[in-house]
This record gives structure tokens, sequence and C-alpha cells, in this order.
């Protein structure tokens, strides 16, 4: 059974940094692109950040260039996200996303792409 765990979300001020991580089970991880994504209330699941699989590429949302990073250790069967400067507007949900890419690692950001979600870590930035 695949089992993608969030941990890392929390409150904090605008300015700060989070680092979320997310736990990877029952899949080859290694074989996964992985991504995150994030939804704020009221509106439709947003991508934010992808990683192919062995880590040597990456994609941003521009929304969050160059003040989010994405991550992956395939001998933790983790991923990350560290971000940076956070801003109200990054307040949602966020969850990890676990894609096979078959037919190799192209349109990172559909969530389509995915076979796998997790359940999603809070972040709330406060103003």
């Amino acid at each position: 059974q695949v089992q993608l765990v969030e941990s890392g979300g929390g409150l904090v001020q605008a300015g700060a940094s989070l680092r979320l991580s997310c736990a990877a089970s029952g899949l080859t991880f290694s074989t996964y692109g992985m991504a995150w994504f994030r939804q704020a209330p009221g509106e439709e699941r947003e991508f934010v950040a992808a990683i192919s699989r062995s880590g040597a590429s990456t994609y941003y949302a521009d929304s969050v260039k160059g003040q989010f990073t994405i991550s992956r250790d395939n001998a933790k069967n983790t991923v990350a996200l560290q971000m940076n400067s956070l801003k109200p507007e990054d307040t949602a949900v966020y969850y990890c996303a676990a894609g096979l890419f078959v037919a190799g690692w192209r349109t990172p950001d559909t969530p389509a792409r995915y076979n796998y979600w997790g359940q999603g870590t809070q972040v709330t930035v406060s103003s």
C-alpha cells in the first residue's frame, strides 16, 4: 500500500521559513517523479514544484520561483520543500504527489500526471 505522509506545516509569521517533508512508502521511490501542490480555501489545487526521479531536474511555479526549493533523498524515500520568505498568500494545505511518468518527465505541473497523493499539511502565514 502506497503512503505519502507530509509533515512540517504550521503557523508562522510573514517572512519566516518552513521546511515541509514527505515520507513515501510502498513504492519504488526512485522511479517516481515527485511534486508539491497546494490548495487554499475556496481555490483549486495549484502546482508548486516538481522534481524528477533522479533529482537532476526541477520545475517551479512562477509564483514560488526563487522562494521555494524542492529536493529529494532517494536513499531515505523523502522529498522536501524548503519555503523561505513566506507570505500570507502562501497559506494553503500543501500536498505531496508521486507520478510514474512512464513516457518521460513532461508537464509535471499537471495533477493528472500523479498516481498517488498525500493527505496534506496545513501552512498558515500570518501578516
